[in-house]
């Protein structure tokens, strides 16, 4: 079989690259035998192929070139897909269920049945993922949002976030909260470790032995957090965990961001406040407390000892959380804060754009 130089550089190339088929090499390689004059039986053992095979090959290159060393597609040629179809996948994917088809959410089968049914439009499933895989859409999934209507709402945002970017020199800054009606959740039968399977296996049903409030106030500087479990929550209770957290910093000016809770307006709060000027309290706007570092903490803390854990009794429970915080202490980082008052207010004011553009939209 003779070849020209190009035709042998093209098959060499074609015979040693990664980015084809191994069969595809292999037929390369099985021609460049040939065209080396080696025998029909020692390029079939060379190739581990049958001698027909390699005749196969030879011949197949001989009509149709390297084209000839791919493998014929099956079927008939793949349609393309407008690119309308595409546009209304995600136009679609963006909106909610039409209110007759008594869905809440679309998945890629409900969509794409939606398109045959409703519009005669005809894409797989897989189709409808491929563009939510290239578009990032994850209708599947949703979260949580809520606008506040404090009229302090920026004066409120721009004092917290002055606190966390640049608080007064000498000063403490505490985030307080309370985590109220923590259960104690015990399964009905033993936990099984990750050994016994690919993940940790538990019961889905539980037993409930009660519940208690963490009362919880961390150092923003130092991420130190100081903790402490109560049967209950009102402002006793409060006070007396606000005392103790202060008294650590005494003879410094304590800035104390907290939320709108009534237990952190009583009068007995109050009366203190009065009788203790180096404690300044800062609340948050009203439904915003998101702004409170220490619901960064309780989140963390629920994630990584409560959510998961079990408890056969509330001194169990308390155990734990106690345990964590001192875990917590021993190496306490604190939170970075990068948001400035500004971009929290742009932000905010976009989604209130958007939440008025949807209302409008709906409304029609």
């Amino acid at each position: 079989m003779d070849l020209s130089s190009e035709q042998i550089a093209e098959l060499r190339e074609l015979a040693g690259s990664r980015d084809v088929p191994a069969v595809v090499a292999l037929r390369a390689r099985v021609v460049l035998w040939s065209a080396e004059g080696r025998r029909r039986k020692d390029i079939a053992e060379l190739a581990g192929v049958a001698p027909l095979t390699v005749d196969r090959c030879k011949s197949r290159y001989a009509e149709r070139g390297v084209a000839g060393l791919e493998d014929k597609r099956r079927g008939g040629p793949r349609t393309q897909v407008p690119p309308r179809v595409r546009a209304r996948v995600i136009a679609l994917t963006r909106m909610s269920p039409p209110v007759d088809s008594g869905l809440s959410h679309w998945s890629t089968r409900t969509l794409a049945d939606h398109l045959k049914r409703r519009e005669g439009i005809s894409v797989s499933w897989h189709y409808v993922a491929r563009i939510w895989r290239e578009e990032n859409l994850k209708p599947h999934r949703s979260g949580t949002f809520k606008i506040s209507k404090d009229p302090a709402f920026a004066e409120k945002v721009a004092d917290i976030v002055g606190l966390y970017l640049a608080p007064p020199g000498g000063a403490v800054v505490l985030s307080v909260d309370e985590k109220t009606q923590v259960q104690a959740l015990d399964r009905t039968q033993p936990v099984l470790p990750v050994a016994f399977a690919a993940t940790e296996q538990r019961t889905h049903d539980y037993v409930r032995h009660g519940t208690t409030n963490l009362f919880a106030a961390l150092n923003v500087a130092t991420g130190e957090v100081l903790g402490e479990c109560k049967p209950s929550r009102n402002g006793a209770n409060f006070l007396a965990f606000l005392k103790k957290a202060v008294k650590p910093h005494a003879g410094k000016e304590i800035h104390v961001v907290l939320d709108n809770l009534s237990t952190h307006t009583t009068p007995g709060v109050k009366a203190w406040l009065a009788k203790n000027p180096h404690v300044h309290f800062h609340f948050t706007p009203v439904g915003s407390s998101w702004l409170n570092q220490i619901e960064i903490w309780f989140g963390i803390i629920t994630r990584q000892s409560i959510r998961r854990g079990t408890f056969s009794s509330v001194n169990v429970l308390v155990k734990q959380i106690r345990d964590y915080i001192n875990s917590w202490n021993e190496n306490a980082k604190p939170f970075t804060w990068t948001a400035t008052a500004d971009e929290i207010l742009a932000k905010v004011r976009l989604v209130q754009t958007s939440v008025k553009k949807l209302v409008n939209n709906n409304s029609k």
